[in-house]
């Protein structure tokens, strides 16, 4: 599984219509539109996808309908963490049983497990679900942070192939790899650093960026895993301020804000999570113009 997951992986956007129901349409239209663009998997109902405010049944309908529309074309990597391992288990099952190529499951977040607490909770949903797991750490959103002597615990378990690293330490990365081996493969969860990363031994980079830039995000990881680092510097530095400005309040917050001046998706957005605030709206439209996506 993980050998053929590489390059741009598109952590992709929930679309929702301005009653905040789900704008099935435009979830379509997104899954064509990245194919096309050269994305090479995607990832429906991450935390970019509001997995924490959508439903369990609308969650696994989501992973159902990415699932049908893609078709085989490229591997789906389903978002199925949560802070209760029972859930997690349960929408791991039902992304399995959706067609789903892979499952990717954040740490428990508020709870603030132990490094056991987080060991046991992977190992017991790898070896209840026969699909291939990736480990996803973004301790900024989480408050937990799954150490390195973990992960490497973990990547001994058959169906734990990788871990998206979200911390934006590439030090921290390499020593990833050094514990693990050939066990576990790296995606990076940081625009900002992750062709760097992926320079240093990533196998790819599951983004937010690449939701408005998939053409050129999917270029710079090309030009990255091909070791072609002028170039793939030179593509990166179109992006930089995308890197930056998608994160100007909380995610997705800003990029959903974006693909609704793109055109691609209607302006629904659940609570707590509110519309961009105005202020902000220059310097993210600035951002889609250095790109040249606007």
């Amino acid at each position: 599984m993980s050998a053929r997951i590489t390059g741009s992986i598109v952590a992709l956007v929930t679309p929702m219509l301005d009653d905040r129901s789900i704008d099935w349409k435009s979830l379509d239209g997104l899954v064509n539109w990245h194919i096309e663009m050269g994305t090479n998997a995607i990832v429906p109902v991450g935390t970019t996808g509001e997995s924490a405010t959508v439903d369990v049944d609308e969650h696994c309908q989501i992973v159902k309908r990415v699932v049908d529309v893609v078709a085989g074309r490229v591997p789906v990597i389903a978002g199925t963490g949560g802070n209760a391992t029972m859930e997690a288990l349960e929408l791991t099952r039902a992304a399995r049983d959706a067609g789903a190529d892979a499952c990717l499951l954040v740490t428990p977040y508020y709870n603030k497990p132990t490094q056991e607490g987080l060991y046991q909770h992977y190992k017991l949903i790898a070896e209840s679900v026969d699909i291939p797991q990736i480990l996803y750490n973004v301790p900024s959103r989480t408050a937990c942070d799954m150490l390195p002597e973990t992960v490497a615990r973990l990547s001994s378990i058959e169906n734990i192939v990788g871990i998206k690293e979200a911390t934006g330490d590439v030090r921290r990365a390499r020593e990833i790899l050094e514990l693990c081996g050939k066990n576990m493969v790296i995606y990076s969860g940081d625009d900002a650093t992750a062709i760097d990363l992926i320079l240093n031994g990533a196998v790819g980079s599951i983004s937010v960026t690449a939701n408005v830039a998939p053409k050129l995000y999917s270029e710079a990881c090309r030009f990255a895993l091909a070791g072609q680092v002028e170039a793939a510097r030179a593509v990166d530095t179109r992006l930089v301020a995308l890197h930056k400005n998608l994160f100007i309040e909380s995610s997705p917050i800003p990029v959903k804000w974006a693909l609704k001046e793109m055109g691609k998706i209607d302006r629904g957005i659940r609570l707590p999570l509110t519309e961009l605030s105005e202020t902000c709206h220059g310097a993210v439209r600035e951002a889609l113009n250095q790109a040249g996506v606007l």
